[in-house]
């Protein structure tokens, strides 16, 4: 079982924070998906502020469209 998403918060463009369950927390730099297919859609004023976990799947998502895995933003703490 993975961690799980539990806080999510905008920090900036492209870049959000995230704390897990199991009390990793950190910064992910999303700047590569910008002006990607959907990811487009951060282009638009205060989309990417609405930044929120899913509670279905607990995907880090910003609308029904515009989600990421969860497991993959957790590898990604660190990283950046």
């Amino acid at each position: 079982m993975f961690a799980i998403p539990i806080k999510v918060k905008a920090i900036e463009p492209y870049k959000i924070w995230v704390a897990f369950d199991d009390g990793k927390e950190g910064f992910v730099d999303l700047s590569n998906l910008k002006n990607k297919g959907i990811f487009n859609e951060w282009n638009k004023e205060g989309i990417f502020d609405k930044v929120y976990i899913n509670s279905e799947t607990y995907a880090i998502a910003w609308n029904e469209e515009i989600e990421l895995c969860p497991n993959s933003v957790y590898q990604k703490i660190g990283r950046n």
